[in-house]
């Protein structure tokens, strides 16, 4: 099963996607998610200059062996860029087998481990009759776990807060430049969550995502303020490049932390892991070497008792969404699936066989991922440029969005 010609189909219907349709001479096609939010163009060029020339001819059959070709036969490895696109080339092997197997792709991973996936939605809101109100409908939905981000009050523009649709990549000439004051947010936060404990009761489970925005002595702070509400997880609650940072944080606090949605290979996590600092991995496949390196991570994870927390916004496509579903439905140690609704638009050019119900998700019985890719209704909808915000403090310094 050779590979004949490997596309790169950017689009974008509700926002950009980066999509790599590789195809056999025996007429199957396998689809990769290559989008990297705010730095798509880079993946664009990547892939279409340097990687998809090297695939012609290849064995479509042969994942692992292509994918330490693209790791270590290139002297430039690691990073976001290099990263998304082996993952796209990697999912869109794994399609591809397991569409020849005429399975889905989940059984190749071992099979399930379990009837379906706990997925979390994100509420927000500018106070807390907007937020409960984002809850409520969210539980509606069948959400069975809710993350909660708030406005701060002195802060004009903050991360995580919506009115309608959530997508933090502006389609403009420029970044939009965030408000920021730890002091504000500390003091604001924990009455918060009390409020929405007192409202929804003790068994809901809660997480909330501080975004990197603060030192290790203030994430250890907010952590052991927050104890009494029982959140499910604490993310990223200091910027994730210093795994020692989260020691401090972690001899202060027994609320969970999870990160890792920056990190992209197994180098990023070790202290982490090993010194079991985090309780879930947030990695997304799409941002991580593909299914074939983020189940190493998770696999190696798993022997500390740490858990999946895979990444999964709007900026994770259908296709990245899906091959998530399949690895976290074959994993033993699964913890839950981030999971935001793409659009309508969206839905009509990838179209999918993944289903939500009751709060579960499950990537479907179709072979491979279970996600096809309509390249007329693509065509329609051409990039738009587009940044993720930055943050500023009050005196104007930048700070970690």
């Amino acid at each position: 099963m050779i590979i004949e010609s490997a596309e790169v189909v950017v689009t974008s219907p509700d926002r950009n996607f980066v999509t790599l349709r590789v195809t056999t001479d025996d007429g199957l096609v396998g689809l990769g998610d290559a989008t990297l939010n705010g730095r798509e163009q880079s993946v664009v060029a990547y892939l279409a200059e340097h990687v998809a020339p090297l695939l012609i001819g290849r064995d479509a059959h042969r994942i692992e062996d292509t994918w330490q070709f693209l790791y270590r036969g290139a002297y430039w490895r690691r990073g976001p860029v290099t990263m998304a696109a082996i993952a796209a080339v990697d999912v869109a092997l794994w399609d591809i087998k397991a569409q020849a197997a005429g399975m889905p792709l989940y059984q190749l991973l071992g099979g399930a481990s379990r009837s379906g996936l706990l997925a979390y939605g994100h509420a927000s809101g500018p106070d807390l009759p907007s937020l409960f109100e984002e809850i409520r409908r969210l539980r509606g939905d069948g959400y069975r776990a809710i993350r909660v981000q708030t406005s701060v009050p002195g802060l004009d523009k903050i991360y995580g807060i919506s009115t309608g649709h959530y997508e933090p990549a502006g389609r403009v000439p420029a970044p939009v430049e965030e408000d920021w004051d730890s002091r504000s947010y500390l003091r604001h936060m924990p009455g918060v969550f009390e409020a929405v404990r007192a409202e929804f009761g003790p068994e809901l489970p809660l997480l909330h995502d501080v975004h990197h925005r603060l030192t290790p002595i203030q994430a250890a702070r907010l952590g052991k303020a927050l104890e009494p509400y029982d959140l499910f997880w604490l993310e990223d609650c200091t910027p994730a490049e210093d795994q020692e940072a989260l020691r401090l944080v972690r001899q202060h606090t027994t609320t969970p932390l999870a990160i890792g949605e920056v990190f992209n290979t197994v180098h990023d996590y070790r202290t982490l892991i090993a010194d079991r600092l985090i309780d879930y991995v947030r990695s997304a496949v799409t941002h991580t070497g593909g299914i074939t390196h983020l189940k190493r991570i998770l696999e190696y994870a798993g022997q500390y008792g740490i858990r999946s927390g895979i990444h999964g916004p709007t900026d994770i496509s259908p296709v990245g969404m899906a091959a998530s579903l399949h690895l976290g439905l074959a994993l033993h140690n699964f913890g839950i699936q981030e999971y935001m609704k793409h659009g309508a638009r969206t839905d009509e050019v990838f179209q999918q066989s993944f289903t939500f119900v009751d709060g579960l998700l499950h990537p479907g019985s179709q072979p491979g991922l279970g996600v096809r890719l309509d390249l007329s209704s693509a065509k329609k909808y051409p990039y738009q440029t587009a940044y993720l915000p930055i943050n500023r403090l009050k005196d104007g310094t930048v700070h970690d969005w």
